[in-house]
């Protein structure tokens, strides 16, 4: 008889929820997937799913029936098993979901509501008891940091008119555990006597408000407002029928705010019965708060969980995101101010760092459009002692309004990475490529031409070749890889693209054109179309053997990878914040480089020093060819090359692509009694590279905004720029030649390339 497989898909760590058509649909955070099939045993079952989840015994399994997603059935014995494969005999996969076995609350696990303070809450409407959905608890994992540490709010209760009654109520969100649970007094049970009786005394109606919720919270109930102004509050207890009721009010020619009277009684018997807990955005944020200064990356589904433990709430996703975001407005300082701040941070930048540049540009609706920040430590350095060479690239920022830094980066003489400048602006375009380069131009002079590695595209070939009009553009060559793989999607195999890529960049490295033909030559008996394409994007611009700047062999513009991390680190910083820590970075790098290189003994850097062993090392069977009076000699080895030593020439063209003497030049420098050192760029040695971070970065003090709109300046508002980050995961930019990097397909079958041992289409 046919066995019946099936993969069960098996689930836990989440929560159901209901939707609008009554259906359920499940959140979890953990899955994994196991084959199972109508000869397994319950046992077995259980044992294969607690091992691989690490759980205990206690656990239920449950699942839907296909097309009905409104009944959970219960697993509990190998008939029970057996039917849900049965059930499910024409599909591929089962959803199964793991609980613990616990006791269910009389109450809904319902999430809260998401309405505002001024909307009544839906009423508590019981899940089913035969739909076991309520019976699960999250995860409890114990922090070390305590959620209640601190308990420093901002208001978030707008003022009511003093004449007009509106009841109103704070949304509740409902409990899963009883009163009396020992986690949740754990967190709650020092809010038991926020609320003593008549008489009670508070410093603003604020403070009445926030003690009342902890009140509340400690006490499991919800409530609502009856009134709510500036100078009273009256509070009735939400189920109805209820007599407990509190109504505090302003003491005469003060601002306190006392408690006039108050019923403490409850008949609704507390979270037993119809209640639920009073939670806002600014709670949450004044519970997390304390932990978020430790922990940056504090995600919304672990506030949920925590606060669930910590205190018995049942949080939705969206309150602990909306909490978070307050909490982090609290301890950073607000966005939007941040941008106002700009004119007065550039000032500041330029007072401190004399002979930096720092400059900003608005919409005709004042709203942010880019910023340039270039500190005199980096021009400083970049200009006196670095290779007339700039590397263009952009970073897309992940911040709350998007944007984008474009960076501009060059190569100290240890070949890493220096940053010269970047600017903020609020998307990639061709204009703002265009105000970047005009920026550049005017923070620095420089007398010989300068080689910029950068994309084609974006406006930078028109922009690079009116701006700087002796320089040089040497396309980056890892964009036109990725333009090359898109313009042939679909029509290569992998394998076949990566042959193609290694020849590309092989005519890229190419030092002479022979050699740049015999590549392109390769790519063309594999594809005519690459060729052609190839042909046509201007090798003279990217290519060793046609390139008329100086490159030095760096053949692409991912430099600015230094500026990705930093603003990785930064990007949920407001706007100052994130060009402060920047700067911050840039100062740490030049202090860690100049301690450093004071410890170097050799003329050269350490990467440029193994490098011209190497070449040394080659000498041993070259033959040189002496010239009576002249400096053109011949070079005999493997093959036969040229060497002028006045113009630092050789016919291999080493000499000249990398700045450091070939084995060739090295073999006629030698015969001539002279240094190999003295033949080298003066750009690798040890003196240019303490030379290139000589200059520091100070720090940059505070923006008092205060201080500034009171002083005699003309106040200029920035406001944020019109666009907002997109709901869902922002994506993540990746350097170098993706399809380089893949690793080549193999079948564990056939050994053969290009497939997998599922899609193998050899027999058995």
């Amino acid at each position: 008889m046919e066995v019946k497989r099936v993969i069960a898909i098996c689930q836990s760590g989440g929560e159901f929820l209901t939707e609008k058509d009554g259906t359920l649909s499940y959140r979890g955070v953990d899955a994994h997937a196991i084959d199972i099939d109508d000869q397994m045993e319950f046992d077995e079952f259980k044992l294969e799913v607690t091992e691989m989840f690490g759980c205990n015994n206690n656990m239920v399994f449950k699942y839907f029936l296909p097309g009905n997603k409104k009944t959970l059935i219960t697993v509990s014995n190998d008939k029970d098993l057996h039917r849900m494969i049965k059930f499910h005999g024409d599909f591929a996969t089962i959803d199964v979901y793991i609980m613990e076995e616990v006791a269910p609350p009389d109450v809904s696990n319902m999430p809260a509501s998401r309405s505002s303070r001024t909307t009544l809450s839906e009423t508590v409407v019981p899940v089913d008891a035969s739909l076991d959905v309520v019976d699960f608890v999250g995860d409890t994992t114990q922090h070390d940091i305590p959620l209640n540490a601190s308990l420093d709010v901002i208001d978030d209760a707008s003022p009511i008119d003093a004449h007009i009654d509106i009841p109103t109520e704070i949304s509740p969100v409902f409990p899963l555990v009883g009163p009396n649970d020992e986690k949740h007094a754990k967190g709650a049970q020092q809010w038991q006597n926020a609320i003593t009786g008549v008489g009670q005394r508070f410093s603003s109606v604020h403070e009445f408000r926030e003690s009342l919720r902890k009140y509340a919270i400690a006490h499991q109930f919800a409530f609502r407002y009856k009134k709510n102004d500036s100078h009273r509050v009256t509070v009735k207890c939400k189920a109805e029928g209820c007599p407990w009721r509190i109504h505090a009010s302003r003491l005469s020619t003060t601002q306190l705010i006392c408690i006039k009277k108050m019923n403490p009684t409850h008949s609704c018997e507390g979270a037993v019965a119809t209640t639920g807990h009073q939670a806002t955005r600014s709670w949450v944020a004044s519970i997390i708060k304390e932990k978020l200064k430790y922990m940056p990356n504090y995600k919304p589904k672990d506030i949920v969980n925590d606060i669930k433990q910590e205190f018995g709430i049942q949080l939705n996703y969206f309150q602990a995101w909306r909490g978070k975001e307050i909490a982090k407005e609290q301890l950073q300082g607000s966005y939007k101010e941040a941008y106002n701040q700009l004119p007065f941070f550039c000032d500041r930048i330029m007072e401190t760092n004399p002979g930096s540049l720092a400059t900003f540009t608005t919409k005709e609706d004042s709203s942010f459009h880019r910023l340039f920040v270039s500190f005199h430590a980096s021009l400083y350095g970049f200009q006196q002692s670095c290779r007339p060479l700039l590397f263009l690239d952009s970073i897309p920022l992940k911040s709350k309004y998007q944007g984008t830094l474009l960076a501009a980066t060059a190569a100290d003489g240890d070949d890493e990475v220096f940053p010269v400048a970047f600017t903020v602006v609020d998307a990639e375009t061709d204009d703002n490529w265009h105000w970047f380069l005009l920026q550049l131009k005017s923070a620095f002079s420089i007398s010989c031409p300068v080689t910029f590695v950068a994309d084609r595209q974006k406006g930078l070939k028109e922009s690079i070749a009116e701006i700087f009009k002796d320089s040089y553009h040497g396309y980056c060559l890892r964009y036109l890889t990725e333009q090359l793989i898109r313009d042939l999607k679909g029509q290569f195999s992998h394998e076949v693209k990566r042959l193609m890529i290694e020849d590309f960049y092989g005519a890229a490295y190419a030092p002479r054109p022979e050699n740049f033909q015999s590549c392109l030559e390769s790519i063309k008996s594999i594809s005519l179309e690459a060729y052609n394409w190839i042909v046509q994007t201007e090798p003279q611009k990217w290519a060793n053997s046609f390139f008329q700047g100086a490159r030095y062999n760096h053949m692409t513009s991912n430099f600015g990878e230094l500026f990705y991390s930093w603003a990785s680190d930064a990007h949920e910083l407001p706007i100052t914040q994130m060009v402060d820590v920047i700067r911050g970075k840039i100062m740490e790098l030049i202090y860690t480089r100049r301690e450093g290189s004071n410890e170097w003994l050799t003329r050269l850097t350490p990467s440029m020093e193994e490098k011209l062993e190497k070449e040394i090392q080659k000498i041993g069977n070259l033959q040189v060819l002496l010239s009576a009076g002249g400096s053109r000699f011949e070079v005999h080895g493997d093959t036969t090359e040229v060497v002028d030593v006045d113009r630092w020439d050789c016919s291999c063209r080493g000499w000249q692509i990398t700045g450091l003497p070939c084995c060739h030049a090295i073999a006629v420098i030698r015969c001539m009694g002279r240094s190999p050192y003295d033949y080298c760029s003066r750009y690798f040695t040890t003196e240019s590279y303490r030379l290139t971070y000589s200059e520091p970065i100070l720090p940059v003090p505070n923006v008092d905004i205060t201080v500034m709109k009171a002083s005699s300046q003309v106040l200029v508002t920035v406001t944020p720029p019109p666009t907002r980050r997109p709901p869902g995961r922002p994506t993540t930019k990746k350097y170098g030649s993706q399809d380089m990097a893949k690793r080549q397909l193999q079948c564990s079958r056939c050994k053969g390339l290009g497939h997998n041992k599922s899609t193998c289409k050899e027999l058995l």
